[in-house]
């Protein structure tokens, strides 16, 4: 008997409770071990190195599939605390898994040994073994157009247009704590630099072809805004660390501000910290996978304190996450609040 979209979509996923459970001793025996252990727990230390130096700012930069996996609510917890000062994303991460709960709509837990034809038929979409509802995915597409049509028609950064998605939240979620609502409260910027390859782009497409039919002018959005405001963020701070989840556009974004101040004729520092989660290999030269000590030939990190851990994120990042939340040095780190740098 053929299975039916609701025997399929049953299993929601559950994200992480970082808070649950405390991952201080787990982490310090790895770092008697060698390996990966002793590399992961090198990253946790150095994070929590971000969270003990006041004056430094950090950057959280996000790419795969980790907040429909389960990780969601890491991020979350994170920004509540007052860890992360800025989000860089792929649009995928923000609207399609983050915005997509908001409102409502949940992801499901399947398997990749399955029939993806049968899968279209039932207008189901699958990442790896994790089942989404087309149809589901679609209405969150048709918010952002709403979202798009409300707008004065106008360029907008992705940071300005997530922005206007928290607000809508806050009066429209279903879940009251996402990652987009989430940071909208805490004035937390994200940035979403390649923002249309996500149901938020569909959701603009359908604005804009409609508003040329009616010739009407029409919202876009501008990408070298967003380079220059987050190069603005970087040259308001005095030492930025960056926590990478996989690579992409966002984590060659992030670092690329320290390049753009310098052809500004504004001297800013490399990232004092980073970290970066990955299970991508580095020979093939792509900037997904490149070593940190790569990029500090391109004057983007430093090299003192890095640490790259190639490591399939869902299981390293929790341990990660739960180490410095219970290791408590967030407590008092000042809000950067840098959202209201902006109008």
């Amino acid at each position: 008997m053929a299975e039916t979209k609701k025997d399929l979509l049953k299993n929601t996923v559950e994200h992480v409770d970082i808070k649950s459970f405390n991952a201080i001793p787990i982490i310090e025996a790895y770092d008697k071990m060698s390996f990966s252990a002793r590399d992961l727990a090198r990253a946790a230390k150095i994070v929590d190195m971000m969270q003990k130096e006041k004056d430094c700012s950090m950057w959280l930069t996000l790419a795969g599939s980790t907040s429909a996996a389960g990780c969601m609510q890491i991020y979350v917890e994170m920004v509540k605390a007052g860890m992360i000062d800025v989000v860089v994303a792929t649009g995928a991460s923000i609207v399609d898994m983050d915005f997509f709960e908001a409102l409502g709509f949940k992801h499901y837990q399947g398997t990749p040994h399955v029939d993806d034809k049968q899968l279209r038929g039932l207008y189901i979409d699958r990442i790896y073994d994790t089942y989404i509802d087309e149809e589901q995915l679609q209405n969150c597409d048709m918010t952002t157009r709403k979202i798009a049509d409300s707008l004065e028609p106008r360029p907008y950064s992705s940071r300005e247009f997530i922005k206007e998605m928290g607000r809508y939240l806050v009066k429209n979620s279903k879940k009251k704590d996402s990652l987009v609502q989430t940071c909208f409260e805490h004035n937390v910027p994200i940035f979403c630099p390649a923002f249309s390859d996500s149901s938020a782009g569909f959701g603009l497409v359908t604005h804009q072809v409609e508003r040329a039919e009616q010739k009407k002018p029409m919202l876009t959005l501008d990408s070298a805004r967003d380079f220059l405001e987050l190069t603005k963020i970087k040259m308001n701070c005095k030492n930025t660390g960056l926590l990478m989840i996989g690579g992409g556009v966002p984590k060659n974004f992030a670092q690329d501000t320290v390049v753009c101040a310098e052809i500004l004729g504004k001297d800013v520092p490399m990232h004092k910290y980073a970290v970066q989660i990955t299970v991508a290999d580095v020979r093939d030269g792509a900037c997904s996978s490149s070593t940190l000590k790569e990029a500090s030939s391109w004057g983007k990190v430093d090299t003192t304190y890095e640490q790259m851990v190639f490591s399939e994120a869902t299981l390293s990042l929790p341990l990660l996450a739960s180490y410095v939340y219970h290791k408590g040095n967030w407590k008092g780190r000042p809000k950067r609040e840098f959202s209201k740098m902006f109008p």
